[in-house]
């Protein structure tokens, strides 16, 4: 991953999806945010990210469906699912934030994959 790695944020909430690129940057990431898993499969087809963090509970096509179509098209790029249900619900993926969380483990989230 390069000094400055990419993230991409899917949340329909804007304020959760502000929250996550405040914590991304601090972390040491680019940001691109996104509020639908439409949004988000469109702005794939200009960027590569390093990581996407993908709500599982989105408008139109679900965060479940979008991190099956990422993990697809885009096998480099780390998955960290995040929602408010139970973890166990949760497809697989490289890390998970289950909300709330806090920046210091989206840090921890970043650093690990950095690392992998």
């Amino acid at each position: 991953m390069s000094a400055a790695p990419l993230a991409l944020v899917v949340d329909d909430s804007d304020d959760q999806a502000e929250l996550l690129r405040r914590y991304l940057e601090r972390a040491g990431c680019r940001v691109v945010t996104a509020s639908t898993a439409e949004q988000a499969l469109e702005t794939l087809d200009d960027i590569r990210p390093d990581l996407a963090v993908v709500d599982l509970v989105l408008p139109g096509i679900s965060g479940r469906e979008l991190a099956a179509a990422l993990r697809e098209t885009h096998p480099e790029c780390a998955l960290v699912i995040t929602s408010v249900l139970d973890s166990s619900r949760y497809p697989e993926a490289d890390a998970v934030l289950p909300k709330p969380f806090t920046g210091a483990q989206v840090a921890t989230v970043v650093e690990r994959i950095a690392r992998a």
